[in-house]
């Protein structure tokens, strides 16, 4: 690499810094910091378990970005004192190669990071699993999803909570988790939609071609926000049996929970706790998060970032094409990112897809 490219980097790098150090707020968080670490080592604090664990949260993702923005800062200050102090000894020329590639990556990587700059966009998520067109077929690959959701989850680190799973003949009728990580709406906004599947079908003895479809929703986990009020006149809660995880207590006691708002019709279940109390608990969060959803769209013209278009389960209207046979390729529709290592992706590395999609939004 020649010295003209390196300085060419360097300057790359020291732009990007500094426009990181804007746009993550760094002078705020920076005095910001010192109030959370405090409200941290209150003796107090589990006095009250939602309000510390909010304040965890925050303290968590205040020092985490401080302490990336840092690291970046340092790397770039020390790769500047090593080209200023270089000779012509190939082993230094060498390091200095390695390092530019490594902090280029590093800053890409917190491009997309700084995308995540939208409300919400720190929260955890609830993820809807819906089958569409194609009966057996469409419930076999709604559960092949949530799998892929499953791993992705547990390659990013998140929690990943069943709040509601409805088995079908093959596959799930319906299922309803919660992610929760850093920016797991962020990342996982963007796939809200139809998901469609081209495949041999296990199900078919003559061992042809089906197409299949699932739907995906996608709403923010709201924690502690007085603006959504579910009345107790608005809402209708039933109990039934339940018909999923359990153990003894299953099919032996009404510990499932159906809510329905009536205003809008909303339908929550879940039936994954033991307790009739938990999963009530649960449902009513499912439902306030779909409500300050629905708040949301109804107040902000930047309804697509958050929710997307409504459409139908089936043909034209997917965001993502996943085809098995006779090729292998995924397609994203809306970024044209795609792969032709299938196995990857369904064992959940959709990393490109969710970073295309928080890319092409930044740049419009």
């Amino acid at each position: 690499m020649e010295k003209y490219e390196i300085n060419r980097y360097l300057e790359n790098f020291k732009t990007k810094i500094d426009d990181f150090c804007v746009a993550l707020r760094i002078s705020q968080l920076e005095k910001e910091l010192p109030d959370y670490e405090a409200k941290v080592a209150d003796p107090n604090l589990w006095n009250d378990s939602a309000n510390a664990q909010a304040i965890i949260t925050k303290y968590n993702q205040i020092k985490g970005k401080l302490n990336l923005y840092r690291e970046l800062k340092n790397r770039y200050d020390d790769l500047n004192e090593l080209v200023l102090n270089q000779d012509s000894d190939e082993g230094v020329l060498e390091l200095i190669e390695e390092e530019i590639i490594s902090l280029n990556k590093s800053l890409e990587e917190l491009e997309v990071e700084v995308t995540l700059s939208s409300p919400y966009d720190d929260n955890g998520c609830i993820l809807e699993f819906h089958p569409g067109a194609g009966g057996t077929e469409s419930m076999d690959w709604a559960s092949m999803l949530f799998r892929m959701y499953q791993h992705y989850a547990n390659k990013k680190g998140f929690k990943f909570n069943v709040i509601d799973y409805q088995p079908g003949e093959a596959g799930i009728k319906s299922a309803t988790v919660e992610i929760t990580g850093p920016y797991a709406y962020g990342y996982l906004k963007g796939e809200r939609g139809v998901h469609r599947l081209v495949r041999i079908s296990p199900f078919d003895t003559n061992k042809r071609r089906h197409t299949s479809f699932a739907s995906i929703d996608v709403a923010p986990v709201i924690e502690n926000n007085d603006e959504i009020v579910v009345k107790d006149e608005d809402i209708r809660i039933d109990t039934y049996c339940s018909s999923g995880a359990g153990g003894q207590g299953v099919n032996t006691t009404y510990s499932a929970v159906r809510v329905t708002h009536i205003p809008t019709n909303i339908v929550v279940t879940c039936q994954q706790e033991r307790s009739q109390i938990k999963n009530k608990e649960l449902a009513l969060k499912v439902l306030k998060s779909k409500l300050f959803e629905l708040k949301i769209q109804k107040e902000e013209e930047e309804i697509r970032k958050l929710k997307g278009e409504q459409m139908d389960i089936g043909f034209g209207s997917q965001i993502r094409s996943y085809v098995f046979c006779p090729y292998t390729l995924v397609k994203d529709h809306r970024t044209n990112c795609e792969t032709g290592n299938i196995e990857a992706v369904m064992n959940g590395e959709i990393e490109d897809f969710t970073r295309a999609y928080l890319k092409m939004n930044a740049s419009k």
